[in-house]
């Protein structure tokens, strides 16, 4: 049975806070969308920096590239290093470290510096996904963690949308390197501020003593008996490698959007660099909204359906697939600008919902001890086999001007999830399991 612990005793003068956890997870959302900005900026800056450096659409894919590979590659030990040091230490690492990386930019002046910041910037940002999944855990009862991570992986979505307005207004206003150091310096500010605020719940002196008690009576709680899983050891349960697969399929289209959103409405349908900066906010800022709501209907399925909490993500995760792939599809088709923000938004909206389950999945499919580790493996699975999605892209640009192979494509592969996460990812891994 799991320890009760009794809320830490305050100091003078210090209030507890009601329903402190969802501060927390305020804060895992304030990071996601610096690091989504920090990510976009590169799109935003790209058509200068094309300019300026005599860059090519397929340069730009290989800057998208060669982030998303040692991302994916740093998520192995990542997730290791989050279950063993904690989200607190591991996060204050992350976003103070991406945010060097994303100030660097603002100094390249050839192709191969900018290659290795945006490296550097894979490996910092590794970390942020498995913290915030971890801080989840840690934090939220089971049926309340799909809105929970909802919500925190929204800032993959606020990010991008508030990136183009603003970042634009700033390139225009004050040059593209000053979009770099702006946003390296406001990572650093959060980074000092995450520290000094978060701590787990027994260890919180602004937490009510009746919160703790519900996240400790649901730790109690817990019908399955979790394995005792190494980290080596996860590889050879199914599950593992469904959660790869199928995040696969969710990121290759998700980086396409990262990467080429900006120069899609410029060269498909002439808006010029001030314009992009609003038009290529509509489907980002849509996504946000669309992926919380999901968020909420896998909570409200979770509590009044019956079935277990990795039953409802699991069919959530599957509809959405099967709708954003037929969406993405779509979108090189329809005739004008509108149409496509609107199907754009729509799609965005549905794989932010797939994000939102496959993230929740983890804490469902093994013990605390190891959600991390399991989060980052699905990231890297997702943003190994995603990585080629920008590059590819820019490479079918150069050669046909068209997106139109790009996002057809991509829709196969979203609608491809839903087979992955359906057929691989059913049942946790417990200690009476055989796969």
């Amino acid at each position: 049975m799991a320890q009760v612990h009794k809320a830490p005793r305050l100091s003078a003068g210090q209030r507890t806070i009601r329903n402190l956890r969802w501060w927390v997870v305020g804060f895992a959302l304030l990071a996601g969308i610096i690091n989504y900005m920090d990510r976009s900026a590169i799109a935003i800056a790209a058509p200068e920096l094309m300019r300026e450096f005599n860059l090519s659409a397929a340069d730009i894919g290989l800057l998208g590239t060669i982030f998303s590979w040692t991302y994916a590659f740093s998520q192995l030990p990542t997730g290791w290093l989050v279950d063993k040091l904690g989200a607190r230490r591991m996060y204050f690492i992350a976003i103070a470290g991406w945010s060097i990386a994303t100030a660097l930019m603002a100094f390249g002046t050839r192709l191969w510096h900018f290659v290795i910041f945006r490296a550097l910037l894979g490996v910092m940002e590794a970390p942020n996904s498995p913290a915030s999944a971890k801080l989840t855990a840690d934090w939220f009862p089971r049926a309340e963690r799909g809105q929970a991570t909802a919500i925190w992986d929204s800032g993959s979505k606020w990010g991008p949308a508030i990136a183009p307005p603003v970042l634009t207004l700033i390139m225009i206003t004050l040059g593209w390197k000053a979009i770099f150091l702006i946003l390296g310096l406001a990572g650093l500010v959060l980074a000092v501020a995450f520290y000094l605020f978060y701590r787990t719940p027994e260890n919180h002196r602004r937490i009510t003593a009746e919160e703790l008690e519900m996240i400790e009576q649901d730790r109690a709680n817990q019908p399955l008996r979790h394995a005792k899983v190494s980290w080596l050891g996860l590889f050879r349960h199914r599950q593992v490698w469904g959660m790869m697969a199928g995040f696969f399929c969710v990121i290759w289209i998700w980086n396409i959007f990262i990467i080429f959103l900006p120069l899609y409405l410029q060269q498909t349908h002439g808006v010029s660099i001030k314009g992009t900066g609003w038009l290529a906010a509509i489907p980002f800022l849509g996504a946000a909204i669309i992926g919380i709501c999901g968020g909420y209907a896998m909570t409200r399925y979770a509590k009044t359906s019956g079935k277990d909490t990795l039953t409802t993500k699991r069919h959530v995760m599957s509809i959405a697939a099967v709708i954003a792939g037929a969406l993405v599809c779509l979108i090189p088709l329809v005739p004008t600008l509108w149409m496509s923000i609107v199907v754009m938004t729509l799609a965005l909206g549905f794989i932010a919902t797939m994000q939102a389950a496959a993230w929740a999945m983890p804490s469902d499919v093994v013990g605390a001890s190891k959600v991390a580790s399991v989060g980052a493996i699905q990231n890297f699975g997702g943003y190994f086999g995603g990585a080629f999605a920008p590059l590819l892209t820019g490479i079918l640009v150069d050669r046909t001007g068209s997106y139109t192979l790009s996002f057809l494509i991509g829709g196969v592969i979203a609608a491809m999830a839903a087979v992955a996460y359906s057929t691989m990812v059913r049942s946790p891994i417990t200690e009476d399991s055989d796969d």
